[in-house]
Parts: C-alpha cells; structure tokens; sequence
C-alpha cells in the first residue's frame, strides 16, 4: 500500500506523483472535492488546483462524495489508480466520510492496489486523529464533529502548511500529543509504503 501526504500540490507536482509509481501517461487521478466545497473564501484557490493538475498533464476527474452511495463512489473510482483528497475543511471532510461510509470504500480502494494522495486535510484524516487540524488560531468551523479519530493509517499526526511564525503555539500545543507529530511546510510531504514512512521534499523536517 502507497501512500503520499502533502502539505500542498507544490509537493505533489515535484515529487508526489512520481512516487506513486505510475507512469504519467497511466495515471488516473480521482480528485476528491468534498473538503473545499465549504471552503468559500478559498474555493477559487482550489478550482485553480484541479486546473493546475490538469495543465501539468494528469488526468484527473473531480468528485465530491457527499450523498453519494457506496455503488456510486465504487463505480467512480472503477477507472482510476490513485485516490486524491484534495484539502479544504478538516472536519467537514471526516463528517461526510463518517456518513457516507467512505472509510470503508476507501479501505476495498486501496486493498485492490490504487494509491492514496492526501493533501492537506486529506492528509489528516489519514492521522490517528484530526486535533492537530484544531490548532489554527483563527478556528474552523467544526460541523458539529467531537470526536477527532480518524483512519489511522499512519501512526503519527501532522502539522501541514507549517511557518516559522507557529512555532510558539505548535512547541505549547505538542505537550498534548499522544502521537508522533511530523511537521511540513509546504513542499513537503511523507511517503509511506507497506507501513514504512519517510520524509520527502525541499529543505529539512523541522523537528521539536
């Protein structure tokens, strides 16, 4: 199993998809949406990440899973290798998994060979938890979600889209931590393989 958990598509576009393995001109990217549809003061942002995918020369085919049933999902990601989570709302996105029974789906995805690429809040729900996603200082909207367990993929949390200027809170807030936290700033990523996980991307990890 593969997986690849960016901060951005800046690490994807320079690292991400050649990690997976498939060629370019096999790969076939299904994008899921669902996280930034709530995301309205950034939604032209992430509209330009899918046109920017696609101008790179993947082929890739957006989908948002809310409502959609376990056949639609499965039906959609018939012809694809790769399942992306595109960012946006962290806990919006885990809601709509919970409901739709998308762990599950992604679960037979992935156990059939496809590779996952998350980024951002696609990269947390893949975490043991979502709290690292509740440190922004500005706060998110919740969606009424309190329980942060995630898929528990990995066995470590994340700090995506790390700058120097949150180094006060991420120092005070690790002591909370029950988990490993691995810290990217955008650029990088991790890369995970049959449960082994490594750092990749421009410059050093920063550590504390």
């Amino acid at each position: 199993m593969k997986l690849i958990l960016a901060s951005d598509l800046s690490f994807l576009l320079k690292y991400g998809y050649d990690l997976t393995g498939i060629p370019k001109d096999q790969m076939k990217i299904g994008h899921i949406t669902t996280a930034y549809k709530v995301s309205r003061s950034n939604i032209e942002f992430f509209k330009k990440v899918s046109e920017t995918i696609k101008e790179n020369g993947y082929e890739m085919e957006d989908f948002d899973i809310e409502g959609k049933t376990k056949g639609e999902i499965k039906d959609f990601f018939k012809d694809k290798n790769v399942v992306h989570i595109e960012g946006g709302n962290t806990f919006y996105l885990l809601k709509v998994i919970r409901e739709t029974g998308f762990d599950k789906i992604l679960k037979e995805l992935l156990g059939e060979g496809r590779v996952y690429i998350g980024t951002s809040a696609g990269s947390y729900v893949m975490c043991p938890t979502i709290e690292v996603s509740d440190w922004n200082p500005d706060g998110k909207d919740r969606f009424g979600v309190t329980d942060f367990t995630a898929l528990n993929y990995v066995p470590f949390v994340l700090k995506v889209h790390y700058e120097d200027k949150a180094e006060e809170l991420v120092r005070e807030k690790i002591k909370t931590l029950k988990y490993p936290l691995n810290i990217l700033r955008d650029g990088q990523g991790m890369f995970c393989e049959d449960g082994i996980c490594q750092f990749v991307g421009d410059g050093d990890q920063v550590k504390f």
